[in-house]
């Protein structure tokens, strides 16, 4: 049976484990904006798919998104398109002429991530008439009445308060659990191979560098831990590390941070997790987090802000440790709880392993995706598996 052909646009930027799980699944090509000075998808995928550079600009990438589309018409039976800004809006207008499904990929919510710029502009300033046009392509998409994937039911909430009609709630990319697993050597071992401080407690941050993730608040959190006398060291992994190491030495705590570009997803990232013994997502704002599922999969313990999608997955008490937003305070003490309590970690981090499996395993969420495209475009297809 022939599997449908998906084109998938990609406005912002995105991960390439998105990329390999749709290729798996799709006959994919791939329409991107060129990101100057970045990559539209972060690292090469396991095999060649057809790309399609589109200009930096986001005006000129939506007229070429809708050129593209209309063009291709008979070359695609769904277009799959990141967010719900312009080049989304440009894709919902396409369909007047090719007749093809719209599928809206929403993994965040933009306009609460803009918000964040208000307090903590990091370069970035807010600009009323950027937040108004957001706010306008938000809910001119949902008038146009497509259909949206999201990945949490934070996320299904802001689409349906833009007037969006028909959601589902499907977390692509997932987790691989056979390689986010945990470790089957010791710490000692993994640190040593890794190069990683051999001595004392070792948090993992590998959020990028942006006013939502707050970055700030951690700082601020292990500057009052090391103050009161422990033994703690920060792993970054990120494009922005040069910045975060600028914001570390602020804090005074410049020695005690490790940090480095983003790694490999396959090759690295899992040994990273697996390294630690504690992963901090300390964000402002979050659609889902995939970092937090990734650390429990490997079995360490996370401590999250409660905020967004965070809230569904990471549950003070089961399956790990919250704090309320920006209070580095409160997530001071629950890193010393931690610290203090490793029983207590590994059976909330073990928790938290079988939430990932029962619901965010990559292999079952690719198959729903799969199935939910193949009934939009009327077709039948059998589950393609890795």
């Amino acid at each position: 049976m022939s599997r449908p052909r998906l084109i998938f646009v990609v406005e912002s930027g995105t991960d390439v484990r998105l990329v390999d799980g749709l290729a798996n699944r799709f006959e994919l090509s791939v329409i991107a904006r060129e990101i100057e000075g970045g990559r539209a998808i972060n690292w090469p995928s396991a095999t060649e798919i057809p790309t399609i550079m589109g200009p930096p600009g986001r005006a000129a990438f939506a007229r070429f998104v809708f050129r593209e589309l209309t063009r291709r018409k008979s070359e695609f039976d769904a277009a799959l398109v990141q967010g719900y800004s312009l080049a989304a809006l440009a894709a919902n207008t396409s369909r007047q002429f090719t007749g093809r499904p719209v599928l809206l990929l929403v993994c965040s919510p933009v306009e609460a991530y803009y918000r964040c710029r208000l307090a903590h502009p990091d370069g970035r300033p807010y600009r009323r008439h950027e937040a108004m046009l957001l706010d306008f392509f938000a809910r001119a998409n949902a008038l146009a009445a497509p259909e949206y994937v999201v990945l949490s039911q934070h996320l299904e909430d802001v689409v349906r308060g833009h007037g969006a009609r028909r959601v589902h709630n499907i977390p692509v990319y997932g987790v691989d659990t056979d390689l986010f697993a945990p470790p089957t050597e010791t710490k000692s071992e993994l640190r040593k191979r890794l190069k990683l401080p051999a001595d004392g407690i070792l948090i993992f941050f590998s959020s990028r560098i942006a006013p939502e993730k707050d970055s700030e608040t951690l700082l601020r959190a292990v500057r009052r831990l090391l103050d009161a006398g422990q033994n703690l060291w920060l792993l970054h992994r990120s494009g922005g590390y040069k910045q975060f190491e600028i914001e570390a030495q602020t804090f005074g705590i410049r020695e005690r941070v490790i940090a480095t570009d983003a790694v490999h997803p396959h090759r690295q990232l899992p040994l990273d997790y697996q390294a630690c013994d504690i992963c901090v997502q300390a964000s402002r704002e979050e659609g889902l987090g995939f970092s937090p599922l990734e650390a429990l999969a490997c079995g360490t313990p996370v401590i999250a802000s409660a905020v967004g999608g965070l809230k569904e997955t990471i549950i003070d008490g089961k399956t790990g440790w919250t704090y309320p937003v920006g209070d580095d305070s409160q997530l001071a003490a629950r890193i010393a709880e931690v610290v203090a309590s490793p029983a207590e970690a590994q059976l909330r981090a073990q928790n938290g392993r079988q939430l990932v499996q029962q619901r965010f395993d990559r292999q079952l969420v690719f198959d729903q995706f799969a199935e939910f495209v193949a009934k939009v475009c009327g077709t039948t297809m059998q589950k393609a598996h890795t």
